[in-house]
């Protein structure tokens, strides 16, 4: 099982497992690890990249797995223009950094914004949300540097969203979570729920009401957003909207189990694909999901990987149980092959929890609204036609 011309569209970089905060939901095993890529590998993955002849017109490089503004400006400075070298004239490079934004500063705005670099800031809403699970290792809460981040990121004009998880008392909270990124000026907002993933385990999945809950959420906060345009773009339901009202020809793609397409690569070039969690997950059965060594192997040999092999036939034997029982897999694809890993045991499998929020609840909010629009059309039109 081989997969002859992979399409790499996305390629998560993780310059180092270290975080400055210590989440109570984190998934990251190796966060105290202050293990800096080198830049000799960083060279090697682009080269080798690009040489291949794999990489997509447009590559997102997302920087993340570990806080990645702990890495030193001339670190970035230096990967950047070594890409940039490398960059073939008919392949985009668009960076991206995922980070909790307490290490921002006028420095690092000036590298964002010369690079052209798409941020994204983690905060969960209000002080008390917010602070009950983003801590440092002390235990203290980390939400006023964040914000002060955000409010620099303001301040200079420079485009951001956010990324929110929400935990019991965030899913209730969607007028409270909806004035507080209008009181900051933050219209471009997305939402996580709290999952089990590598070494967190969450007992809110187990909830017997979650889904309605997150529908509930979903509704009420973008019924707010439409009603103001304060906050322009919802992810969850903004992409939804696209993947429900797409045209019958328009295809469609999950990345997370199409192999390659996602290719992670971890501190000391280890490689794996499909969801990013997996790297530095641990499971035997799989070679701890490492394909390869972006030093030491070629991509052919990383294509060629039985590991890979293992995890696309199993990815693939899940995403075919998927499209033969699920009523939501056109909007899906077959789920994401961590959660499946976590929640059920295996890849081989079917629905989870976290698909039943982020893709069955967000379809039933993009339905119900259009069922909506679509009852004050007709009586609209009723009287004309009387």
């Amino acid at each position: 099982m081989t997969v002859e011309a992979p399409r790499i569209d996305v390629v998560v970089v993780q310059p180092t497992p270290f975080c400055n905060i210590d989440c109570t939901y984190c998934y990251l095993p190796s966060r105290n690890d202050k293990t800096l890529i080198a830049q000799s590998t960083v060279r090697n993955l682009f080269a080798k990249l690009f040489a291949s002849g794999w990489a997509s017109q447009s590559v997102n490089v997302i920087w993340h797995a570990g806080e990645p503004l702990v890495a030193p400006l001339a670190f970035y400075r230096e990967a950047f223009e070594a890409i940039e070298r490398l960059r073939p004239p008919d392949i985009g490079i668009m960076h991206s950094f995922q980070s909790n934004g307490m290490l921002l500063s006028p420095a690092w705005c000036d590298l964002i914004e010369e690079w052209h670099v798409d941020i994204g800031i983690s905060i969960d809403g209000p002080r008390h949300l917010h602070d009950r699970h983003r801590v440092t290792r002390s235990g203290q809460g980390t939400f006023d540097k964040t914000l002060a981040g955000i409010r620099l990121l303001r301040e200079r004009g420079m485009p951001f969203h956010t990324i929110s998880v929400l935990s019991r008392d965030g899913l209730d909270a969607a007028d409270e979570m909806y004035a507080f990124f209008v009181a900051e000026g933050i219209d471009h907002v997305c939402f996580n729920v709290e999952e089990s993933e590598g070494q967190h385990t969450s007992d809110m999945l187990a909830a017997d009401d979650v889904r309605a809950r997150f529908r509930r959420f979903l509704t009420r906060f973008w019924q707010l957003a439409r009603a103001s345009d304060k906050v322009k773009f919802v992810r969850e339901v903004d992409t939804m909207i696209s993947a429900v009202f797409r045209p019958n020809a328009a295809p469609f793609r999950n990345q997370q189990v199409e192999p390659l397409a996602m290719l992670n690569v971890d501190c000391r070039g280890n490689l794996s694909t499909f969801s990013p969690e997996l790297l530095g997950y641990k499971q035997a059965d799989y070679n701890d999901f490492i394909i390869g060594n972006i030093n030491t192997d070629s991509m052919e040999q990383i294509r060629d990987s039985r590991w890979l092999a293992a995890m696309q036939r199993d990815i693939d034997a899940g995403v075919a149980k998927c499209r033969a029982s699920c009523e939501y897999f056109s909007i899906c694809g077959g789920g994401a092959p961590m959660n499946k890993l976590t929640e059920n045991g295996s890849f081989d499998s079917t629905k989870t929890v976290f698909c039943s929020l982020i893709q069955m609840a967000a379809a039933d909010v993009v339905l119900a609204s259009a069922r909506e629009l679509q009852k004050s059309w007709r009586e609209e039109a009723a009287p004309a036609q009387a």
